[in-house]
């Protein structure tokens, strides 16, 4: 098991290293494209986030074909909203679901819906029973909407993928080795994100998130499933204060 777990962790972090670097070398668009201002002015790359996203996608995919392409659909979601919603103001469901009703699809709405599908689609694939498959898919999207939510300063949101997915590799089985290519992907990413060179955006945050919330899903039965579903809905319900405690700590 030990070894099982180590190849997963090993290569989610491999791949994120080597996808960055391939991103970097190459600058596809140009270099320009991949940068952004952080928070405090500072110049960052974006390289982290497709890397990021990729390699747990590939690493959690090794695991559960499901699980995999829940998380690379999270990250292209992510990405489109990186990408169209860049400059948007509007933050959190409830912004984006006003637009909606005024008739206007924002970036963000295309995101919710998409990581939402994306979510019900593997957590029907990976669990059995009618109502586990729907938690499951509640776990998955909530899971990754979460982790961006805490995404508002360098390392907030691969640092909670560290700390909530590391315990996840004591559970054993495929539960364990997702967590472990979770917390690889996070951990690859996370010494250049606190030291502010990198930003890992909605795509390696959405895509973090959903790893995680794989590796949840995995994990537990019934009871377990009903703990987590209820834990993403009210990050989302609370999303506002979980955000602002992000920034605080």
């Amino acid at each position: 098991m030990i070894n099982r777990l180590a190849a997963s962790f090993t290569l989610a972090t491999a791949l994120a290293r080597a996808g960055q670097a391939a991103l970097r070398a190459a600058a596809p668009g140009g270099r320009r494209r991949w940068e952004r201002t952080n928070f405090a002015g500072r110049t960052v790359e974006l390289y982290a986030g497709p890397a990021t996203a990729l390699a747990a996608a590939v690493a959690a995919g090794r695991v559960r074909p499901a699980a995999g392409w829940a998380v690379l659909a999270a990250g292209a979601c992510g990405a489109y909203d990186d990408v169209a919603g860049a400059g948007d103001p509007r933050r959190g469901f409830r912004a984006h679901l006003a637009a909606l009703r005024h008739g206007e699809v924002t970036s963000g709405s295309v995101k919710l819906f998409g990581i939402s599908a994306a979510g019900l689609l593997a957590g029907a694939a990976l669990k059995r029973r009618p109502l586990e498959k729907v938690l499951a898919g509640v776990v998955i999207a909530g899971a990754a909407h979460a982790v961006n939510l805490v995404d508002v300063r360098p390392g907030r949101a691969a640092g909670a993928v560290v700390a909530l997915a590391a315990p996840g590799m004591l559970r054993g089985g495929p539960g364990a080795e997702l967590a472990a290519a979770a917390t690889g992907a996070a951990a690859a990413v996370l010494p250049d994100d606190l030291g502010e060179r990198v930003m890992i955006g909605d795509t390696g945050a959405h895509a973090l998130g959903a790893a995680l919330g794989t590796a949840a899903v995995v994990c537990n039965g019934r009871a377990g499933l009903l703990a987590h579903a209820a834990a993403v809905v009210a990050a989302a319900v609370c999303g506002e204060r979980l955000s602002e405690w992000a920034r605080a700590l």
